[in-house]
């Protein structure tokens, strides 16, 4: 058995580039958290457990729950954010929105149905907030 390098041990710090990813992560959620509530939405909840899966934005749009996944990139991405929610990353979320469904929202009578959303957050290198927000994304 192979000993653990520093760099690899759970206690060790976090790289700056880590740090930097969980800030505009941290930041992408809260812009998109506040473009929603502009857009009538109530929030739920944020960063939801549900089994082993985590649904970054739970919101209700009148009698909808909305799985709402946040994207992020920062200035000078060569990727968009939408383009990075792949197949993998639907089935996660479908599995965690029926346990979710079949859990807590089956019997409630003011539900009517789940949707799924995407909200992507671009960071440009003045440091605004752009936001693409995509109702029904899969």
């Amino acid at each position: 058995m192979r000993a653990r390098s520093p760099a690899t041990t759970p206690s060790s710090p976090p790289s700056r580039s880590r740090l930097e990813a969980r800030d505009l992560g941290i930041r992408a959620e809260r812009a998109a958290q506040e473009h929603l509530l502009r857009q009538g939405f109530e929030i739920l909840d944020a960063n939801l457990r549900v089994g082993r899966y985590e649904i970054d934005l739970l919101a209700r749009d009148r009698s909808v729950i909305v799985v709402v996944e946040v994207r992020a990139r920062g200035p000078g991405s060569l990727v968009r954010p939408l383009d990075t929610v792949d197949a993998r990353k639907r089935a996660r979320l479908r599995a965690a929105a029926g346990r979710l469904w079949r859990d807590r929202f089956s019997k409630d009578l003011r539900v009517e149905r789940v949707r799924f959303d995407c909200v992507a957050v671009t960071i440009d290198a003045a440091g605004g907030a752009h936001i693409e927000h995509v109702r029904a994304a899969f």
